[in-house]
């Protein structure tokens, strides 16, 4: 058996009574050293900070072999969701009535637009996308993005909105649905807006 597997007599011996090899006798002393580790950040540390903090200590380390450890020893850490507040309830501003009263369903195109405003974190900070929907066709008809959340947001996308479908102006005003409780801040500064534009 030595001759076909190619190894010495005397290591095949060596195997048969100490049969883990130094990588497992190594990755067990790592995965104490990870749980110690783990354990002083409070379940907040991943396998990225683990790996640095084991250089720190001047154990050089690959990020996978750091997340391979973790998962045999069920070290999961603590994901943070970011989160940023974007509606604001406790303020003294006239709230706009809710038109729309949760009928969703709209027979006929341009007679309800509904509209929101979300965030996506970015490397540069968030970033702000107001959307402006028609009801009875489930398009996307207005949009805008910026770096802040101000009037101008809403009224781009509500300008790309009128833009696209050209309603009626008697009946824009009737059928705008609040969202956010931002769109009535915005309708003021859309006239004014739309009154610049000719529309």
């Amino acid at each position: 058996m030595c001759k076909f597997m190619k190894v010495s007599r005397s290591g095949y011996y060596e195997w048969l009574t100490n049969p883990r090899c130094n990588r497992d006798k190594q990755d067990k002393e790592l995965t104490s050293i990870i749980k110690v580790i783990f354990e002083e950040g409070r379940g907040n540390y991943g396998a990225r900070s683990i790996k640095k903090a084991l250089s720190r200590q001047g154990t050089i380390v690959s990020r996978k072999r750091v997340t391979r450890l973790m998962n045999e020893a069920g070290l999961v850490c603590k994901t943070k969701h970011k989160f940023k507040a974007t509606t604001d309830s406790n303020h003294n501003k006239q709230v706009a009535a809710n038109l729309l009263d949760r009928k969703f369903q709209v027979s006929a195109a341009n007679c309800c637009w509904v509209g929101d405003i979300t965030y996506v974190p970015t490397e540069e900070g968030w970033l702000y996308l107001a959307t402006v929907i028609d009801l009875f066709s489930r398009k996307v008809i207005g949009w805008s993005m910026n770096s802040n959340m101000r009037a101008d947001l809403v009224n781009n996308a509500l300008l790309m909105a009128i833009w696209q479908r050209k309603p009626r102006l008697r009946d824009l005003f009737g059928t705008l649905i609040e969202a956010a409780n931002i769109l009535l801040i915005a309708i003021q500064s859309l006239q004014n807006n739309m009154v610049l534009h000719r529309v």
